[in-house]
C-alpha cells in the first residue's frame, strides 16, 4: 500500500494553531498558582462562623446553632517562599481550640489544620469531649473579603462524624 501524504493544512489553520500554541507555552511557563505570592491578609476583620448553615454527618450538625465570629487582628509574613497569616483575637469558649491560629498559603487560599477536643451536648445533660481535628480555609476575593469553609472530624463519642461550616472574613 503506498504511502499517504498528509494533506496540507490551510494557512489560516496554520498560523491559528501556532498562535494558540504560543500563548499556551506563556501560560504554562508563567508562575504556578502554588507559586505565587498572596496579597497580605493583613488588619482587622470580623471573623465569622455560619453554623446556622452547617452540615455533615454529626448528630452536631443537625444542632440548632447561631452564627458566631469576632474581630480579629491579622498579620501575614513570608519568609523562603511560605507565608503564613496570625489571626489574634478573642479565645474561644473551647479552650482546647488553639490561639492564635495560624494559616499557610498554598497558592490560592489560607488554610489551617488543628487538632482539638469537641465538646458534644447530643442527648445528655452533661457534655462528652471527644477529640477532633479541623481544617479551615479562607480564599481571597476582589471584594477585600475572604470566605471558605470549616470542616471539621469528630473522632468518637455521640457527636462522632463530620461538621461542615461556611466561613468569612470581613474587614473591619
Amino acid at each position: 500500500m503506498p504511502a499517504r501524504r498528509p494533506r496540507a493544512m490551510p494557512r489560516g489553520y496554520a498560523v491559528a494553531g501556532t498562535a494558540v500554541g504560543a500563548v499556551a507555552a506563556v501560560v504554562v511557563t508563567a508562575a504556578s498558582p502554588a507559586q505565587a505570592a498572596p496579597r497580605p491578609w493583613t488588619g482587622q476583620y470580623s471573623m465569622v462562623t455560619y453554623a446556622s448553615q452547617k452540615g455533615g454527618t454529626s448528630v452536631a450538625a443537625r444542632q440548632s446553632e447561631a452564627d458566631f465570629g469576632a474581630v480579629f487582628v491579622v498579620s501575614t509574613s513570608c519568609s523562603g517562599g511560605t507565608c503564613v497569616a496570625t489571626t489574634h483575637g478573642p479565645a474561644s469558649s473551647n479552650p482546647t481550640v488553639p490561639n492564635p491560629l495560624r494559616y499557610n498559603w498554598d497558592g490560592q487560599q489560607w488554610k489551617a489544620t488543628y487538632d482539638w477536643v469537641w465538646q458534644c451536648a447530643a442527648d445528655s445533660p452533661e457534655s462528652q469531649w471527644s477529640p477532633a481535628r479541623s481544617f479551615t480555609y479562607y480564599a481571597p476575593h476582589s471584594d477585600g473579603t475572604l470566605r471558605g469553609m470549616w470542616h471539621t472530624d469528630i473522632a468518637s463519642g455521640a457527636c462522632r462524624g463530620s461538621v461542615v461550616m461556611p466561613v468569612a472574613a470581613i474587614p473591619a
